[in-house]
């Protein structure tokens, strides 16, 4: 079972390049961050007619997640939880089955948190906290599960090409940091850095400054796993080759092969 994610930076803008993905690649289930759609505006009627079902939870011009799957997706929650009051688009979580057992899995578009100083970082700490509560949770119930998504955290130095330029980045603060070393605590599995533990794994090149032609780039599109689910996996992996495409997002597939 092939599970991905991949920041998609407008959906319908890269409608596309997704689908020829999706025929490429041949993904069980893809988490779809960064859609910036509403639900009723998201191009389902060409997902569906590639084979997978739609879920998803969306929000006009900016945010939004999606979950894509070939079997039918249950249960689904929309939503983190832990705060009724957020309304931004964020999370979206659902039941997939893999052979004859059930993997739950939630794609997450984690706060940004720029510029510090402001209440987005605040707001991106407290998100986190969130889904460390959420996540100790679904390890409670020991069942296979995945939480898979743009976490817009850097996790170690070798997770960028020029770390020091990120010193003064939410992405890159100690608090930040923390709150990534704390989900793995839980004991929750960075798959792709137990596959491929080396430099040069980048998930993110920015528009900006030549970034992709200088592979000056960051790794933070991240797949945790559940111990339940780290025992079935068999491999993980990055499709950066997409970000050569034309009209390309700034992020890259990022996937895992469980065993069914």
């Amino acid at each position: 079972m092939k599970i991905a994610t991949w920041n998609i930076n407008g959906v319908k803008a890269r409608i596309e390049g997704l689908l020829t993905w999706l025929a490429e690649s041949k993904p069980d289930v893809v988490c779809l961050q960064e859609i910036k759609s509403v639900d009723e505006g998201f191009p389902t009627e060409a997902i569906e007619a590639a084979g997978y079902n739609v879920a998803v939870h969306g929000q006009k011009g900016f945010n939004g997640v999606a979950l894509l799957a070939k079997s039918r997706i249950e249960d689904v929650v929309r939503g983190l939880p832990g705060d009724p009051g957020d309304e931004q688009a964020r999370y979206i979580e659902g039941s997939v089955m893999a052979g004859s057992r059930s993997v739950r899995i939630g794609g997450l578009y984690l706060p940004n948190g720029n510029p510090l100083g402001t209440e987005k970082f605040p707001y991106k700490l407290a998100w986190m906290a969130r889904l460390e509560a959420h996540a100790r949770a679904l390890t409670a119930t020991e069942q296979p599960f995945i939480l898979a998504g743009d976490y817009n955290v850097i996790p170690e130095r070798a997770d960028a090409k020029i770390p020091d330029a990120w010193n003064s980045d939410a992405l890159f603060q100690p608090e930040s940091r923390a709150a990534w070393r704390r989900l793995l605590a839980l004991g929750l599995t960075d798959a792709i850095r137990s596959c491929d533990p080396g430099p040069g794994v980048y998930t993110f090149w920015d528009y900006q400054a030549g970034a992709w032609q200088k592979d000056n780039g960051i790794r933070i599109d991240h797949l945790l796993l559940s111990p339940q689910a780290t025992d079935l996996l068999q491999s993980a992996g990055v499709d950066r080759y997409t970000r050569s495409w034309e009209k390309p997002s700034d992020h890259v597939p990022v996937w895992v092969e469980l065993a069914a």
